[in-house]
């Protein structure tokens, strides 16, 4: 077996998913075109054994296996994969990388995702699980349920938003995503940090998912032991969808320093109604795989889908707030779907650096109760 290492990431700002946002005009194509370029600029990689690009809509722009698409476009010598597993498809596209380097089948493999909400837009695929009971349960819904069964209170929620809110303006005052960062279309940063915000702010927004009887309806009934779900998520306690792009350069013995070593990975399962607790499964999962505690990693990277999975993954695995989503979170920041996990890990891999430190873990939970992890080890 190969050592598998993180030799850089890219990724693209993130833009306000609706039309005017700074990426709206973009197409996914023409993202991975760019991010592409950057690479091999930064590198001198031009080829790879393979590209596997995540994307959790695979309809129109998005669709006809758009990673090998952007190889043949792009001039960049792969031959294409293009991989979904709902909003967790980026980490995964890194993950099944790393195993292709691992087993010896690869040596370079160029992972990471896509994903224009602006341009394809969220169940436009018209998949067969939108239509099932637990498929058409909205994941503010999901989340508005864990919050209801955990007993986190509005006010701890919008804490939460506020938080994450405030270290995303900090951050990026601070240059600390400027590294793997790669300006497209004239955006210079993600366009959802709003920089300012009070928790007055917070608690005078509405609940955004309240009105949904017979969403309701189907979680009480699989959960019999609540007698009604309180509806505390409001627009600032949620992921804002975005459109963005990154990639991560995998692989082993390259002529290049690497950044990171990519010790392991795991994909975990939950109730698909309380869908959204499956990321800090695999987090679990990865830990316990490589012999490691919550409290021997320095820096987690978990997508905020939603203020309470945050609360409960921090509470559950002891985990403060020195060491989780310091820089601020998809809350503050954005949600692209099958781009997230990249970057992710390129926020995780800056932050090791930037610390020292050595074990961070880069994890999403996505649609259906699914959930992946990354586990890395800075170099």
């Amino acid at each position: 077996m190969n050592d598998v290492y993180v030799y850089d990431c890219v990724r693209t700002p993130r833009g306000k998913a609706r039309p005017g946002g700074g990426l709206a005009d973009v197409t996914p194509l023409a993202m991975l075109e760019g991010l592409l370029g950057a690479l091999a600029e930064r590198t001198g990689v031009t080829m790879a054994d393979d590209l596997i690009v995540g994307c959790a809509t695979q309809h129109g722009e998005q669709g006809g296996n758009l990673a090998r698409t952007a190889a043949l476009t792009s001039g960049f010598e792969a031959p294409g994969m293009t991989v979904n597993r709902y909003c967790t498809s980026g980490i995964d596209a890194v993950r099944t990388a790393a195993a292709l380097v691992s087993s010896g089948a690869c040596r370079t493999v160029v992972a990471g995702g896509v994903e224009s909400v602006s341009r394809v837009p969220m169940f436009s695929d018209r998949g067969p699980l939108w239509s099932l009971p637990v498929g058409s349960i909205h994941m503010g819904v999901a989340a508005d349920t864990v919050a209801t069964l955990e007993g986190y209170t509005r006010s701890e929620l919008d804490l939460y938003g506020l938080r994450t809110q405030t270290l995303a303006a900090s951050a990026w005052a601070g240059g600390r995503y400027d590294r793997s960062l790669v300006l497209l279309n004239g955006l210079e940063r993600d366009e959802h940090v709003r920089p300012g915000l009070t928790i007055e702010a917070f608690a005078g927004m509405e609940p955004a998912f309240a009105g949904t009887p017979a969403q309701d309806a189907v979680v009480l009934k699989h959960l019999p032991e609540l007698s009604e779900i309180r509806h505390l998520h409001t627009r600032g306690t949620s992921p804002s969808l975005c459109d963005a792009a990154g990639l991560v350069l995998v692989g082993t013995d390259l002529d290049l320093a690497p950044l990171a070593r990519v010790v392991g990975g795991a994909t975990a399962v939950s109730d698909p109604v309380t869908m959204l607790t499956a990321g800090q499964r695999a987090v679990t999962q990865v830990l316990v795989g490589a012999g490691l505690s919550a409290d021997e990693v320095e820096v987690f990277e978990f997508a905020e889908a939603f203020a309470a999975l945050c609360l409960k993954f921090q509470r559950d695995l002891g985990v403060g707030d020195d060491r989780f989503n310091v820089n601020g979170g998809t809350i503050a920041m954005g949600h692209a779907f099958g781009a997230t996990g990249a970057i992710l890990i390129a926020a995780c891999v800056d932050e090791l650096h930037r610390r020292g430190a050595r074990y961070g873990v880069a994890a999403v939970s996505g649609a259906a109760g699914s959930g992946s992890a990354v586990l890395l080890e800075r170099v």
